[in-house]
């Protein structure tokens, strides 16, 4: 059988989560269809199909049946009305939109900009991606409403002028003309076998009170429902622009430096290597690195770091960053697609499918709770006439009340709207977390574990101090031990070769590393090794006076490396690195959390009780990559434990973790390999995190209260008659655009302010 292939389109008009479940649910029993994932607020439809089973554009025509946009990822949709499955309803209104396209929705990885042909105003309410930007009564959600609400208006000067009989029939009217495109759609996802849709209760619903000579109030409430869909479409537009905005940050066009001369062009079709010019005030217009100029960058836009930074010849700049003092030329060293801004975007929309444990169990749980409330309200229509002899007009009237509670719609939003909300809130800050998972893990963390070096110091640490033995200079041992470290990447190993720059360094062979312990070659005829003082000991290589210097060292806090050949050890070099600004202050902030914070490193006891006793925190020292790995399980079987490292090392000890956190400034392996991000190198922004998750959970829990307190308040009063049928949709459509606007406030949330 041939392999599935993975396929994705954009679908426009989704507003809440009912929405999401119904293309799911139509997509997913189709032939060769399988791992279905729809995001609400990236607005993509991701699947993997066996060829020569489903018609991809039988697909499409499944979503377009539904009341939806929908055109393949890369490729605009056709205008015209594409194929439509036998018995679903076609469009009848061929809308032909001027698109332009504006930058704000546009991003060079998601086509979030396509005209979605087909797209049939008169079948249903949903937003057309055109409609983006504009007023609410632009939109063809609005015109429904304008549409509905004045036919209502109508009747009621028909009403005012007219006899009752000829007042009802313009109710009646006004009633199925406004509830036409709300059946239309109902009927569409009956064929796809979804009997439980907001809109097959809407229909049901209007259609009841019709017979039972509601007339009026059907009316009404078919308006309501579509003022509904409006405020939803427009709470859920909002939740995505976030997303919008961070690809409004990187410029349309670029300065291409070609000789002597430049010439405008679109900054998507950079190529790498290629070499742009960024005058003062210009957003630079890809990752690249700096090969002329001297000037300071803002980086805020992709970081948040406020402070512009001076940056000069060799080193990086992002996309989407403002130069704001002197021309710089960038060589470009990603192309548009992989440049960090469209990478946090691409993460933040990926992460929409890392669904937290909560959200998963509301959706199981909502997938029951419709069919429950229309049994209930069968029960309620035909037991108190049946059983007690009471009015069937009033029970019916009130059974179609209960329809309209019906709809979860409220209650599914609850978390994904809150997630999203969180993500590009932190993502504007430069705190990425890849999903709800992961944010609802870090709420529950209880211990923070860092590695030292780069995390907790700058990761630059220097030679302070030089001890030649046996004979040796301080020289010699520089230039011995740089020559065994010259491939190495370690930040000591650096370290040493930066102490000695300028000098001709003999030639190196045979080197290996010695794991978490040093590195060895052979030089100028001699096997020498430049290790921990622990395993020159262990090699009986430091004894005597010399290991009494070296733990002298350490117990000033510095690390030392020990040079030595076989008949002993050479030299001793001392190194420092010190602690960043800002460690202190995130350990303070983080046992103001109830939060225990402790140091893992691989260097030596006395150098990791120096700065841990400075930090204020607890640490384990002389850890080798597994050790961390298994002291992180040991802590989590205890609570939530978040890891931070520099997301390069200790990969395996991020991925045990409750949350791995990678710091760097946007490297690639520290937004890939960890389930968090941090790309201002700041410590403070992790107990920021954690302070950002905690407040998305308790949003939550907000929403999910508001949500089911609605519903039951309302079921309560709709069964004591206290309430009827217009108040019921609000109920569905007002908790849903409630909890849509508390989701909201967690983009203007501050995670960096205490309290």
């Amino acid at each position: 059988m041939s392999e599935a292939k993975k396929l994705e389109w954009n679908v426009s008009g989704m507003d809440c989560a009912s929405c999401v479940g119904k293309v799911t649910r139509a997509v997913e029993r189709m032939p060769g269809v399988s791992e279905v994932s729809v995001a609400l607020i990236s607005e993509k439809l991701t699947l993997r199909l066996v060829p020569d089973t489903t018609p991809p554009e039988r697909i499409e025509d499944a979503v377009k049946a539904l009341g939806f946009g929908i055109a393949p990822k890369g490729q605009t949709a056709p205008r015209k009305k594409a194929l439509v499955l036998p018995g679903t309803p076609a469009g009848t209104d061929d809308h032909d939109h001027d698109h332009d396209h504006d930058h704000a929705d546009h991003d060079h990885d998601h086509d979030h900009d396509h005209d979605h042909g087909g797209h049939d105003h008169s079948a249903h309410s949903h937003d057309d991606p055109a409609d983006r930007g504009k007023s609410w009564y632009q939109t063809g959600k609005g015109r429904l409403v304008i549409f509905t609400g004045a036919l209502l208006a109508a009747a009621w000067v028909v009403k005012l002028l007219l006899p009752g009989a000829v007042a009802y029939w313009a109710f009646i009217a006004a009633c199925l003309i406004g509830v036409a495109p709300v059946a239309r759609r109902a009927f569409a996802a009956l064929r796809m076998g979804q009997p439980f849709t907001i809109e097959s209760l809407m229909t049901i619903a209007a259609t009841g009170a019709l017979f039972i000579g509601a007339a009026e109030e059907a009316a009404l409430v078919v308006f309501l429902f579509a003022v509904g869909e409006v405020l939803e479409g427009v709470a859920a537009n909002k939740a995505r622009d976030g997303i919008r905005a961070l690809a409004n940050l990187v410029p349309k066009t670029a300065l291409l430096v070609e000789g002597t001369a430049t010439r405008e062009v679109a900054a998507e079709t950079l190529e790498i290597d290629q070499i742009v010019l960024a005058r003062p005030g210009d957003r630079i217009p890809a990752d690249g690195e700096i090969t002329e100029g001297t000037s300071g960058v803002d980086d805020s836009p992709v970081t948040g770091e406020s402070v512009p930074v001076t940056k000069g010849p060799g080193e990086a700049v992002f996309a989407g960053s403002i130069n704001t003092e002197a021309a710089l030329r960038i060589r470009v060293t990603k192309a548009a697609e992989d440049n960090t801004i469209s990478r946090i975007i691409r993460l933040v929309e990926e992460a929409e499918e890392a669904r937290a444990p909560t959200e998963r169990f509301i959706d199981r749980f909502s997938r029951w709770y419709m069919p429950l409330i229309v049994a209930l309200a069968a029960l309620v229509i035909v037991v108190p006439p049946l059983a007690m002899g009471a009015d069937w007009q009033t029970w019916i009237y009130r059974g179609l009340a209960l329809l309209l509670i019906g709809c979860p719609c409220a209650l599914v939003i609850s978390v994904p709207a809150s997630i999203a909300s969180a993500l590009s809130s932190g993502a504007r800050r430069g705190l990425l977390m890849k999903g709800g998972a992961v944010i609802e893990a870090a709420a529950n963390v209880q211990t923070v574990a860092f590695d030292k070096t780069g995390t907790l110091t700058h990761g630059r640490p220097a030679v302070v101090d030089v001890v030649a033995l046996n004979g040796t200079t301080e020289a010699e041992v520089i230039r011995l031990a740089a020559a065994v470290e010259a491939g190495s990447s370690h930040p000591l190993a650096q370290a040493i070769l930066r102490r000695a720059e300028g000098v001709e360094l003999p030639q190196a062979t045979a080197a290996r590393a010695i794991t978490g312990k040093g590195v060895s070659a052979e030089v100028e005829g001699r096997a020498l090794t430049v290790s921990s003082p622990r395993h020159a000991v262990e090699q009986g290589a430091l004894t005597g006076e010399a290991a009494t210097r070296a733990t002298a060292l350490e117990d000033e806090g510095k690390t030392v490396a020990v040079l030595y050949a076989e008949g002993g050890a050479l030299g001793l070099i001392a190194l420092r690195d010190e602690p960043r600004d800002d460690a202190a202050g995130a350990v303070a902030e983080l046992r103001a959390m109830g939060i225990t914070p402790t140091i893992l490193t691989g260097d030596n006891p006395r150098t990791a009780a120096a700065i841990a006793e400075s930090l204020n925190t607890e640490f384990r020292a002389e850890m080798l990559p597994e050790d961390k790995l298994n002291t992180i399980r040991d802590i989590a079987a205890h609570g939530g434990v978040m890891m931070v490292g520099d997301g390069i090392n200790d990969a395996p000890a991020l991925k045990q973790a409750s949350v791995g956190v990678a710091m760097g400034s946007g490297t690639d392996v520290a937004l890939e390999t960890a389930d968090a991000a941090i790309l201002r190198d700041r410590v403070t922004d992790i107990p920021a995190t954690i302070r950002l998750a905690r407040a998305t959970m308790a949003n939550i829990r907000q929403n999910v209260t508001i949500a089911l307190g609605l519903k039951a308040v309302f079921l309560v009063t709709t069964l004591l008659g206290i309430t009827g049928l217009w108040i019921a949709i609000l109920a569905d459509t007002g908790a849903t655009v409630l909890v849509t606007l508390n989701a909201l406030r967690l983009l203007r949330f501050n995670p960096e302010k205490q309290g």
